[in-house]
């Protein structure tokens, strides 16, 4: 490729929009072109990024014994309405119609789709266990795209799937799993990646890890233990801390107090002279079915929607709106758990208030609440389970050191997801001893572009990228400075071809500009190893040598005699792939 013909524009200046380095040098290095929200098409340089990591993740793919396949984009609603998850997702699940009425969805993910695939092929114990993997487009109509290809709606994906005839079997292949993610993390040069426990979502199972790139600009909430190693999302870390006051407390009587204008915790422990952890605080949502739920947390802390979606098996909760307070027999900015159906709320309340004596709570009426709550005695057989947030400085629920709070965002996932989908589907292959039984299945997934966006994030300066070897979208640049004089010119093209026959990814620079206008083009394009050609390198027989990687290996030449150029650069790029590859 010669720079001249490479389609997509660099820019000097960063797009006013952009928040995050990924996203700036997507942009401004013509690495990709957006569409519309959270919609890119890939430019050259992020389409030859992008086939890299995908080729990677083949390999590693490969080496567990994947098979691969190619799944639609499109899926006729049965199979979604089959295994529950039609009615469950919401918005971002986008259903239509086809031209003779019959639904349909775009795919968001796959389990539906392979679970087909398999009714229709496997039906004995002899072709367990197996996996199959593609990579392929997937929609999901995301409410807050941003970031670039951080967080986006349509996105390249490879999901895998397992099949097999025991939980351990499916344990055992699990972990060769998880291994294989590290790898493929470690040879995109993403070092700063990590595994983690997590909550299952959507995907049901019953045991999941995510991967997280480390990084201010992430989304998810990190709980990490420097002392024994534990690590996990937020939203599934237990609360290990007491809430019990040092000293016993008489229990007071409930009392109903007048608070004028007070609905935040803030307002009200200033009216009442108490502080925010002697309050309850309620949360209320709404289920997909249109029940009112509330979760109760200590008006210091906050509710995880994580641990109550889960404690109460909803597959989605949204925010109640103000104007359904009334119908639910209470008042915004004044809900209290006392005196409410129980047949028509679903209430959850976290230890901290069971702990904590005296608590103030909403009267269920306008400038009302009430002051001596005691959730033991005054609400009995109320559920109490874990609901809050754990917070940095919080016990590690493994050692009790306090934890460390990191920011992340998610490269990968791997799930352990048992029957939950070859039972609703009625996926069923013969045992052994002639028994029909559901396989138990694991679902592996890794956003492609999610990925590149995360290695630019680790790698690059100022000027642009630092891409790794293994994943850069030209490992060489051939810089000719002066082109217009014929022995740069030539000297440049006999580089160029030579180093294509030996098949290294170059591109060359042969325009007529000047040196500092090409080199900010070639910062852009971040190839690791630059080869500057100019009319005094040529009249010492040799090339200028530059390398645009971080901590470059000192003892990577400077300089290389012309003649020895085409030789020595395949092996130097080598090099730079085998440091990151180990």
């Amino acid at each position: 490729m010669r720079v001249k013909n490479l389609i997509g524009r660099r820019t000097a200046t960063p797009p006013r929009d952009a928040v995050t380095p990924s996203h700036q040098i997507l942009l401004r290095g013509g690495y990709v072109r957006q569409m519309g929200q959270g919609i890119f098409s890939l430019l050259p340089l992020g389409q030859r990024s992008r086939a890299k990591i995908e080729q990677i993740l083949r390999e590693e793919m490969d080496a567990i014994e994947g098979q691969e396949i190619l799944m639609p984009v499109v899926t006729p609603a049965e199979l979604w309405q089959q295994s529950g998850r039609y009615q469950a997702i919401g918005g971002e699940l986008v259903r239509f119609d086809d031209r003779s009425g019959h639904p349909h969805v775009l795919n968001m993910t796959n389990e539906e789709t392979v679970v087909d695939v398999v009714k229709a092929n496997v039906d004995s114990y002899r072709q367990l266990p197996f996996m199959v993997y593609q990579v392929q487009t997937k929609f999901r109509d995301e409410p807050r795209s941003r970031a670039g290809l951080i967080r986006v709606r349509e996105f390249i994906m490879k999901d895998g799937y397992s099949f097999h005839r025991t939980p351990e079997d499916l344990e055992a292949y699990y972990d060769r799993v998880l291994e294989a993610y590290k790898r493929i993390f470690k040879r995109c040069g993403l070092t700063q990646t990590v595994d983690i426990s997590s909550d299952t979502g959507m995907m049901g199972g019953r045991l999941a890890h995510e991967f997280m790139f480390l990084s201010p600009h992430g989304e998810d909430t990190l709980l990490l233990c420097d002392s024994c190693g534990y690590r996990a999302n937020r939203e599934v870390v237990p609360t290990k801390r007491s809430f019990k006051p040092a000293q016993d407390e008489p229990l007071a009587e409930m009392q109903r107090v007048d608070t004028p204008g007070t609905k935040t915790i803030e307002e009200v422990a200033t009216f009442l002279k108490t502080t925010a952890d002697r309050c309850c605080k309620a949360v209320l949502f709404m289920t997909r079915d249109d029940k009112p739920v509330a979760g109760f947390v200590r008006g210091d802390m906050d509710l995880n929607q994580a641990k109550l979606r889960n404690a109460i098996m909803a597959a989605e909760l949204r925010p109640m709106r103000e104007d359904e307070f009334a119908q639910f027999g209470s008042v915004a900015g004044y809900f209290g758990p006392v005196g409410l159906d129980p047949e028509v709320w679903t209430m959850r309340f976290d230890r901290s208030i069971l702990e904590t004596p005296n608590l103030v709570i909403g009267g269920n009426e306008k400038d009302v609440h009430v002051t001596g709550f005691n959730l033991a005695r005054d609400l009995e057989g109320a559920e109490v389970i874990d609901l809050a947030d754990v917070v940095e400085g919080d016990p590690c629920p493994e050692c009790g050191t306090g934890l460390r709070q990191s920011r992340g965002i998610e490269v990968g996932n791997i799930f352990q997801l048992g029957t939950k989908y070859s039972e609703s589907m009625e996926l069923l292959y013969t045992e052994e001893d002639g028994v029909a039984k559901h396989p138990t299945m694991g679902c592996y997934g890794i956003g492609v572009g999610r990925t590149l966006a995360c290695v630019i994030e680790e790698h690059h300066d100022e000027n642009g990228p630092m891409w790794p070897a293994t994943v850069a979208p030209f490992t060489v640049q051939v810089c000719c400075i002066q082109a217009k004089k014929q022995p740069v010119r030539e000297a440049g093209d006999a580089l160029y071809q030579a180093l294509l026959k030996a098949g290294v990814d170059v591109i060359l620079d042969d325009r007529e500009v000047g040196a500092g206008f090409m080199f900010a083009d070639a910062d852009l394009i971040g190839a690791p190893v630059r080869v500057i050609i100019s009319p005094r390198n040529l009249k010492n027989d040799a090339v200028e040598m530059k390398y645009r990687v971080a901590n470059a290996d000192e003892s990577l030449p400077t300089s290389l005699p012309i003649a020895e150029a085409a030789e020595t650069i395949p092996k130097l790029v080598k090099k730079l792939i085998d440091a990151i590859e180990g």
